[in-house]
């Protein structure tokens, strides 16, 4: 027999000042944050350059309540809508989890079509910029939900060398999904996207990388919701398929609908900086 895995029981906050508890799943949102909004200003300075640094600093505001607000509406809407408004007070209790990334996607992409059109900034050209870190929260959002012991997997052979043991859900070997994802959503797609994002011809094609960011994120979540245990208030859904199988459909055909769009369309117009902003750095000099 080989021996199992037993699921540590983590402390899901992190440090206690006080009253005031700062939880790992928040912690990974602050961090996945900071880390994304310094990688996004390199990446916009990079030709053909799209944005200033104070602009991309500006976005931050934006794209933390894109995601925060996104995120709860999402999962509300999209999981336990009947709960939710039966207790509305619960909607603000954020330290019990619930987030949707499919939510945050809409919230992130409503703020960033307000925030391109005010500021002037080329939508498609901002949102590939932003679509190169995003894989950076999807990775630590993962290891945050690992370390709460919750989105556990589906039963796996007790041979398997990493199965894994839940004791708060039951004595069956699982699959440690949350890890499968963090490598799939988080590692995976973050070196694919910096590799691509590092091609100037890439870059010049202004949706190209959002649009390989959808449908990359839609595969590896749907062939990583085989080793997921649905919602116990959802349970499958039509053809046996999960309701994050059914929601990365559409993130699919947008995606392959912005590789078209890209590919066909023409060269993406470098910003025209306001004097005295230093221009775009040497893409071949400039490590991302």
């Amino acid at each position: 027999m080989i021996p199992v895995l037993v699921f540590p029981e983590f402390d899901p906050v992190l440090v206690h000042l006080g009253p005031l508890a700062i939880r790992w799943y928040a912690l990974a949102y602050i961090v996945a944050l900071v880390l994304g909004w310094q990688l996004m200003r390199r990446m916009a300075l990079r030709s053909p350059q799209v944005a200033t640094t104070l602009q991309v600093d500006d976005f931050l505001t934006w794209a933390t309540l894109g995601v925060v607000l996104g995120g709860r509406l999402g999962y509300i809407l999209f999981y336990q809508p009947s709960l939710y408004f039966a207790h509305p007070a619960s909607i603000f209790e954020l330290w019990h989890g619930g987030m949707s990334f499919h939510g945050g996607m809409l919230g992130v992409v409503m703020a960033l079509v307000l925030y391109t059109r005010r500021r002037g900034i080329d939508l498609l050209g901002f949102a590939d910029r932003l679509a190169v870190v995003v894989p950076i929260g999807l990775g630590l959002g993962r290891i945050a939900n690992f370390i709460n012991g919750e989105l556990w997997g589906r039963p796996a052979p007790a041979s398997l060398p990493w199965a894994m043991i839940f004791p708060r859900v039951d004595d069956v070997p699982r699959h440690p999904s949350e890890l499968y994802e963090a490598l799939l959503e988080g590692v995976l797609l973050l070196s694919v996207m910096l590799v691509l994002a590092s091609r100037r011809s890439v870059r010049e094609r202004a949706g190209l990388l959002t649009g390989v960011f959808l449908l990359g994120y839609a595969i590896l979540r749907a062939f990583a919701e085989h080793f997921r245990q649905p919602d116990a208030f959802l349970n499958y859904l039509a053809f046996g398929t999960t309701m994050g199988q059914l929601l990365c459909i559409p993130m699919a055909i947008a995606g392959i609908g912005l590789i078209v769009y890209a590919r066909r369309g023409p060269p993406l117009r470098p910003l025209a900086l306001p004097a005295g902003e230093p221009p775009a750095s040497d893409p071949a000099r400039d490590p991302i």
